[in-house]
């Protein structure tokens, strides 16, 4: 027997047209064998209102999802959100990957929201092991929409839909927690003593120069600028953990590199069991994710190391074509002789001087040659219980997790990566990094769209969301990518930059991806605003507000500047580490706001409205507790905007107050009308 059952997974792009045609005639017109839109079946032949899809809605918050996490043995109710007494049926329609079949699940209305306007319909979902993928069929008798994570629909999509992924679990604590980006060399010098001084050494030709704080990040010799250090070391961070956890409210430190090499940024690793002398030693790490991990200076905190295992330094022993300094290597490396047991840990065209590197540009950082599994190379990497991944997991150090340098180029035999080879890599390396600790993150770098190693639960916990976030922010206020080149976004562009990111992605990885206004990859986020200030402080109420793990990179909370790298790595302004700098009193208050409101960090989102003429957005978060509208002005004056928040249940005659200037607004006919500041923004909780 012929049955209409649709069988592409839920990430196709697009249907091949003529299986498309095929398969819609034998269905009779419909998917599924459900009637094709517009078509009339009521039995009366009365033709009922049309659909209000404007008034549709559902995502995986927690009031439309009973559990984002389950285990095999777990069913997952979910809940579509209707116009009151407008729609007459409803249907989960699910893609079970255990056999490559759509099902459907009749839904019913189980209540009403506070103001009349809005019925839920709730199904439920049958548990088992398999992973699925579900989107709503909604009809009123005479015709029929879909709605997934991408919206609505007039036919039967093809991509899009809602996860479910049994025993996928992303770190409690990453979704609640704020995230600080440290370059530590450029932080905070709490021991002059293992300063790195001018001459101590040359690398690559470059001599090291030792600059006063506050100065110069360029070399004086062109070309030489990773062998520039002002001192910042572990001591420093532990120093100055007060102002990161209490002054600021940040519980959660990621450190650029901090294992052994010969430049400043440490993406050249030497050696990866050693702490750089420059930074301190193994002892000093130590005692830092202690006190990182200690509420006695603060809120108990996380620290999360960079690691780089795409490519290793020219001068790490494995590989032996540089040396600098004091280090000294006991074994041969593959630069060295054919005969070296690292030989083949590389990839060599013409040995010894051919060979892939990094971008396959800087032969000062040759790619690492991953091999088969079982290789020496997975073996020492993450594999192995002696593995670099693994001892920095477990005691004495005790991480709590990795953030994966360049992670989609980790490959074998010198290939680019972004194939099934690295990915069979990083679900080995998930596997290794759970076994050390269950509780860590896995935190890939990418600036494309990172879904192929997020959307199945098997890789990475989540990414520095550049495609997501950084990039589209950047665009819309400041004009330019986040690489600084001009690209503009309007508002509606924006928020469909925003959507479409999300529908990519389980919403437990949307809520640990990292929102980051910039990095230390990127010019500075006020740099790239032509040094506006407020552009900088609107962005962090985004930041703030919206979904996922907002991460701060030093000294963005004062609008520190800077251009491309090196600059964009200056030392750290400790004059303005105090809440009497308005910027960092603002980025206080929306962390201490965001602790407080569990809608701003696991809530839903919904767009409530895009305005290009005035270039203002507004957004809701919400959850069973509490409904949040946050507007943004970006224009240079202040506007009156009329917010339509009975779209969130806030019922005539109630009042919101604004969590950042304290002002009440009263609720008339589904909607409040406040004056935003010019590039400023206002909070309004329920």
């Amino acid at each position: 027997m012929f049955e209409c059952n649709w069988s592409w997974p839920r990430r196709t792009a697009a249907l091949a047209v003529m299986a498309l045609a095929a398969a819609l005639s034998a269905c009779g017109g419909g998917a599924n064998g459900v009637p094709a839109v517009g078509s009339n079946t009521a039995s009366s032949g009365a033709v009922t209102p049309s659909i209000k899809t404007a008034d549709l809605f559902s995502d995986q918050g927690t009031m439309y999802d009973s559990n984002t996490e389950p285990s095999a043995t777990d069913p997952v109710t979910v809940t579509l959100r209707t116009a009151h007494g407008n729609v007459t049926s409803a249907n989960i329609k699910y893609y079970d990957t255990a056999d490559a079949s759509f099902h459907y699940v009749p839904m019913s209305v189980t209540s009403t929201d506070p103001t009349g306007r809005y019925d839920y319909w709730q199904g439920t979902i049958p548990a088992s092991a398999s992973e699925k993928y579900y989107r709503f069929e909604v009809s009123n008798g005479a015709e029929t929409v879909w709605y997934n994570a991408d919206g609505v629909s007039t036919t039967d999509p093809s991509s899009g839909d809602f996860f479910v992924i049994p025993g996928f679990k992303t770190p409690s604590w990453m979704k609640s927690g704020v995230m600080y980006e440290i370059f530590v060399d450029r932080f905070f010098d709490g021991n002059p003593a293992n300063d790195v001084t001018s001459g101590a050494y040359t690398f690559a030709g470059c001599a090291t120069e030792q600059h006063a704080w506050g100065t110069s990040v360029y070399a004086t010799v062109p070309g030489c600028n990773g062998e520039v250090f002002f001192g910042g070391d572990l001591a420093g961070i532990e120093q100055k953990l007060s102002y990161i956890k209490q002054t600021l409210g940040a519980d959660i430190i990621y450190l650029t590199p901090i294992f052994e090499s010969p430049t400043n940024h440490k993406y050249d690793t030497a050696d990866y069991y050693k702490v750089d002398p420059a930074f301190g030693s193994n002892a000093r790490l130590e005692q830092l994710i202690q006190d990182v991990h200690s509420s006695a200076n603060g809120p108990a905190g996380y620290l999360i190391l960079d690691g780089v295992f795409n490519h290793t330094g020219d001068s790490n022993c494995w590989f032996g074509r540089e040396t600098y300094g004091t280090l000294s290597c006991s074994v041969t490396g593959a630069y060295q002789s054919k005969s070296s047991p690292y030989y083949t840990w590389y990839t060599f065209q013409s040995w010894p001087n051919q060979y892939s590197s990094f971008l396959d540009m800087v032969p000062t950082m040759p790619k690492l040659n991953y091999g088969a599994t079982g290789s020496p190379v997975r073996e020492q990497i993450y594999a192995s219980p002696t593995s670099v991944v693994q001892t920095y997991l477990k005691p004495p150090y005790g991480i709590d997790g990795w953030r994966l340098d360049t992670a989609q180029m980790i490959d074998a035999d010198g290939n680019s990566g972004s194939d099934a080879t690295n990915h069979q890599i990083m679900r080995e390396l998930r596997t290794a990094v759970l076994s050390a600790n269950p509780n860590a993150e896995i935190l890939g770098e990418f600036w494309g769209d990172p879904a192929p190693w997020l959307d199945g639960g098997h890789e990475w916990d989540g990414a520095m969301n550049y495609n997501g976030f950084t990039d589209p922010l950047s665009e819309w206020l400041c004009g330019v990518d986040e690489g600084g080149k001009p690209a503009t976004l309007d508002v509606t562009e924006f928020d469909a930059a925003l959507s479409k990111a999300r529908a990519d992605l389980p919403v437990n990885v949307q809520e640990t991806m990292t929102n980051e206004l910039g990095t230390h990859d990127t010019p500075r986020f006020t740099t790239r605003c032509g040094d506006d200030l407020a552009k900088t402080e609107l962005a962090m109420i985004f930041q703030f507000t919206y979904v996922g793990t907002p991460t701060i990179y030093y000294g963005d909370e004062y609008g520190m500047q800077g251009a491309n790298d090196p600059d964009n790595r200056r030392t750290f302004d400790w004059s303005k580490a105090t809440l009497s700098d308005p910027p960092v009193a603002l980025a206080h208050q929306l962390i201490t706001i965001r602790d407080t409101y569990p809608a701003l960090r696991t809530g839903s989102f919904m767009t409530l409205l895009t305005d290009d003429a005035e270039d203002v957005y507004a957004y809701g978060r919400f959850d069973a507790d509490h409904r949040i509208a946050v507007v943004l002005n970006a224009s240079a004056a202040p506007q009156s905007v009329t917010v339509p928040v009975g779209e969130l249940s806030m019922t005539n005659g109630s009042t919101v107050r604004d969590l950042l200037a304290g002002g009440v607004y009263t609720v008339e006919q589904g909607a409040v009308t406040v004056s935003v500041p010019a590039d400023s923004g206002v909070i309004l909780e329920q």
